[in-house]
């Protein structure tokens, strides 16, 4: 396929990809600032109507949360997802401290700014690529049933997102794409084929008070009855098996002259396959007992996050992305992730890539220190070109 076409377009529709990122980071969209996630939802809407896209807001289930953003645009078969969000991580006051705004910086090639890169950024880039494909390749953008989910609140554990999803596009996609920011090194541009799952657990050990210089005795220890646990908690990381244990969370006790009566350890275990979580999680709950002291152990999972391991199909996938890039004379590597994102939730649907949004850094970070040692949030406008051509040849190539 000629990709002089797709150049000439990206090219044309560059000021505006950019104009509207300028525009949606403008907007505070902080998790907790419905207002400001449904006014980036709004401004969303509007930006992909000329494109043919019909909006449907849908309440988050998490309080005080705003509104999930569905832009579909009917077509043939199972639809092509592309995933994005609209909230960020910075509330209004750190943006205000920080001064933290819209910073465009031609010399050094970046734009700083809440939500640049993660992910906003990702939402202009979705902009771009899709005019790109109306203009180069109109047949397929107008034989294509499209879906733009666009979460409310990604940067909070939840999974309503992805139930919701699922039920928009009946159980099945033609391919799930999300549009997380995507590096590049030496090695070529990352593209994200599997992430890890999560589980989160908490053991809490029950007591008994006691004064501990003259009854000593009577109390139970409850520090005493957790701590020998931390060490096998922790042994539960495996390179082998590729998977992670943290202990993040120690509490236990009030003063040294009374016998602790409770004691609590958190932690978080990360795993790219399924049955090496499970094999984990399996563990961690036979946790609850009782003690040889006779304090009591109650482990509870907090929180689950399914891995995404990848696998044939997008593997698949990945292969069209390759030969997409070769095309424009760019190199591509598959690699997973550690980090959680939107696949985690909704790989199940049909094949998945990750990291398809424009090259950026320094995500989540509002600093800026006057040495230059501390950075804020920033994307890089020269990758917006080169990504979203080479996000839409191999999307027109997925067609043929």
């Amino acid at each position: 396929m000629n990709p002089a076409p797709f150049l000439t377009s990206a090219e044309k529709h560059l000021p505006g990809s950019l104009d509207l990122l300028r525009q949606l980071v403008a907007i505070n969209s902080f998790t907790a600032n419905a207002a400001g996630v449904n006014a980036v939802a709004k401004l969303t809407a509007e930006a992909f109507a000329p494109l043919g896209f019909k909006a449907e807001l849908v309440p988050c289930a998490t309080p005080g949360t705003g509104h999930h953003l569905f832009l579909s645009r009917s077509g043939e078969g199972d639809p092509v997802i592309l995933v994005t969000h609209s909230d960020t991580v910075f509330p209004p006051e750190e943006e205000r401290q920080s001064h933290f705004h819209w910073d465009e910086r031609p010399e050094e090639g970046r734009i700083y700014g809440p939500g640049t890169i993660d992910n906003k950024g990702g939402t202009a880039l979705i902009w771009l690529m899709l005019h790109i494909i109306r203009e180069a390749a109109p047949d397929f953008f107008d034989g294509t049933s499209w879906l733009i989910a666009s979460n409310a609140a990604e940067e909070i554990t939840g999974d309503d997102f992805a139930r919701v999803t699922e039920q928009r596009c009946g159980g099945k996609a033609r391919a799930v794409l999300v549009f997380e920011g995507g590096p590049v090194d030496e090695q070529g541009w990352h593209i994200v084929t599997s992430r890890k799952g999560r589980s989160t657990w908490k053991l809490h050990a029950e007591g008994k008070a006691a004064h501990a210089g003259s009854k000593h005795h009577d109390g139970i220890n409850a520090i005493d009855a957790l701590a020998p646990l931390l060490p096998l908690i922790a042994a539960k990381t495996s390179p082998s098996e590729d998977r992670t244990v943290n202990l993040g969370f120690i509490q236990g006790g009030t003063v040294v002259n009374r016998v602790p009566h409770e004691a609590t350890a958190e932690w978080e275990c990360r795993a790219t396959s399924p049955d090496s979580l499970k094999a984990a999680d399996d563990f961690f709950a036979g946790l609850s007992a009782k003690a040889p002291n006779g304090a009591k152990l109650t482990s509870v999972r907090t929180g689950y996050t399914a891995p995404w391991p990848g696998g044939f199909a997008c593997d698949q996938l990945y292969e069209r992305w390759r030969q997409a890039a070769s095309a424009i004379s760019l190199s591509t590597v598959a690699v997973p992730r550690g980090g959680l994102s939107d696949a985690n939730h909704l790989s199940h649907l049909g094949p998945t890539l990750d990291g398809l949004g424009p090259f950026g850094g320094n995500a989540h970070c509002s600093e800026r220190s006057a040495d230059g040692a501390k950075l804020p949030e920033f994307v890089e406008p020269g990758s917006f070109v080169r990504k979203a051509i080479m996000n839409a040849l191999a999307l027109v190539g997925l067609g043929e």
